[in-house]
């Protein structure tokens, strides 16, 4: 297909009512990956209990999954734009469907961060492809905003669903069922997907430069690696090596982009102030959030004492709040202005962080809801505006690499979250206090994760027992405030950031021909 005959397909596309059909198709790949990030945190205790990891193979965990995706994530949307962004997501959903169940049958912690990181792997190539193809669906801008505000919502209505179905499945089937959710989306994904969604590619892309690939791969896992080593262990040599080896790769991968006549990621799109700053925005926003959401579910089952589907239910409040706010904040952002809104959202999100530091172990629900809504409000707003920002700040040419870079940031931020606090946390937690008469042996094991203290009380006499887990939800406890107060500050100092990178940015009104 010649370039002009790939812009008048797209153009018929833009102008038929399928290419909302198209939308809701493209909307359930990110409904598959929002799905398992959320399921993980749920299955935390059940997978602890099984698998019996240590407390840094549980980070891992966590977090291998969203290390790999940053990795890889400017990759694989660069070559969506070479090979074709349809072609690529229905290739990385059939792999994420098939991953789903090496991750549903791990026996052993070391199996089950393998599993992670291959899930990783092909949810890299779903994300830059569902907001590449919007940007090439959607002409007019004003229904551009529409459809990231959809998009942003199913993201958010898969934090949703995702802990409620996985605490119905925890209640009554294995923690492994939880994964197992994404087989039949992906069923649905691929057969529909087929036949609905239009391919797109840039129609003039140059070739896939592998060695690019492998220094933007080995720059960001050798950064996040080292953050994440260094806030859990300290300075030592392997950190400070992981740390050289990771800059000295992404300094080597700009300077080829810059050299080279078709680069993986066109370095130029930072000079646009209104990208740059969105594109921090999210980083920072997620660092700020990801960490605290990763242990909230853990301080509801574990330290509250609620079943896996309460813990679920109680975390509605954001996602609701996250699809309401989304749906609306294209209208906001034209009303009032982008940094105003985006901004505002942001110091919602740092206020509703920090209310959380007055938690307690007894601290009843109102307080949590009301918390987690306003913070579902203000990301709702914030993420929204700055994708649609992000998105039309570059040709739809570059669609997938602009996306790519959207998407790093958010797994970026996410994988430094989860290892900054969840550093914090954890080593607030591993500093409790033994209670008198707990064996050595038990005591090595509660204070590994608060999952592992729970498990080895059970085989304490009922009064020791009590007292190992009352003093290591009290730890548990104090190290999520003390990261509440570390993620609303970086929300509160974002939100000012915006303001000022964002100043005079607005979002585009009239109808952008193809």
């Amino acid at each position: 297909m010649t370039g002009t005959e790939q812009r008048t397909a797209e153009a018929d596309i833009a102008r038929r009512p399928g290419r909302w059909l198209a939308l809701a198709v493209l909307v359930l790949a990110v409904l598959l990956v929002a799905v398992d990030a959320t399921v993980l945190g749920l299955a935390t205790p059940y997978l602890s209990e099984d698998l019996k990891p240590s407390g840094t193979q549980l980070l891992w965990i966590g977090d291998v999954y969203s290390f790999v995706i940053a990795g890889l994530l400017v990759s694989m949307g660069s070559l969506g734009d070479r090979i074709g962004r349809k072609k690529l997501l229905l290739t990385g959903a059939t792999a994420f469907g098939a991953v789903s169940v090496l991750n549903a049958y791990a026996t052993t912690p070391e199996l089950m961060i393998a599993a992670r990181a291959l899930l990783g792997v092909a949810g890299a190539t779903l994300m830059p492809s569902t907001l590449a193809l919007i940007r090439n669906l959607f002409h007019d801008p004003r229904e551009r905003s529409f459809a990231i505000g959809i998009w942003g919502a199913m993201a958010s209505a898969g934090a949703a669903v995702g802990p409620v179905v996985g605490g119905f499945l925890l209640e009554h089937f294995w923690w492994g069922s939880v994964f197992l959710i994404n087989l039949p989306v992906m069923a649905v994904l691929v057969v529909v997907g087929l036949r609905y969604i239009p391919e797109s590619k840039n129609p003039a892309p140059g070739p896939w430069d592998l060695p690019s690939v492998a220094t933007s791969l080995v720059g960001m896992i050798g950064v996040v690696y080292a953050i994440k080593e260094a806030a859990a262990h300290g300075a030592r040599a392997d950190v400070f090596a992981a740390a050289a080896v990771g800059v000295g790769a992404l300094v080597w991968f700009v300077r080829r982009q810059l050299r080279l006549p078709s680069p993986l990621l066109d370095m130029r799109l930072f000079r646009h102030r209104g990208f740059s700053g969105a594109v921090l925005a999210d980083l920072l926003t997620i660092l700020g959030l990801s960490g605290l959401i990763f242990f909230l579910s853990q301080f509801l089952q574990l330290v509250q004492g609620r079943s896996p589907l309460e813990a679920g239910l109680a975390e509605l409040p954001a996602a609701l709040g996250a699809v309401c706010a989304g749906l609306l904040a294209g209208i906001a952002a034209r009303r009032f202005s982008v940094r105003s809104v985006v901004a505002g959202g942001l110091a919602a999100v740092g206020l509703a962080l920090a209310a959380l530091t007055v938690l307690d172990r007894t601290t009843g629900y109102p307080v949590l809801g009301v918390s987690l809504l306003v913070v579902g409000v203000g990301a709702g707003l914030a993420f929204t505006v700055t994708a649609d920002v992000i998105l039309s700040s570059v040709p739809k040419e570059q669609a997938g690499s602009a996306s790519a870079v959207s998407e790093t940031a958010y797994e970026l931020g996410a994988a430094l979250g989860i290892a900054l606090l969840g550093s914090v946390v954890t080593g607030v937690y591993r500093d409790f206090a033994t209670p008198p008469g707990v064996p050595a042996g038990t005591a090595a094991a509660a204070h590994e994760s608060l999952g592992g203290a729970v498990e080895a009380a059970k085989a304490l006499p009922e009064r020791s027992a009590e007292a190992l887990v009352t003093a290591a939800q009290h730890a548990f406890v104090e190290g999520l405030r003390l990261a509440a107060g570390f993620g609303a500050a970086v929300l509160l100092a974002t939100a000012v950031a915006a303001w000022f990178l964002l100043r005079g940015q607005r979002l585009e009104e009239g109808v952008e021909h193809p």
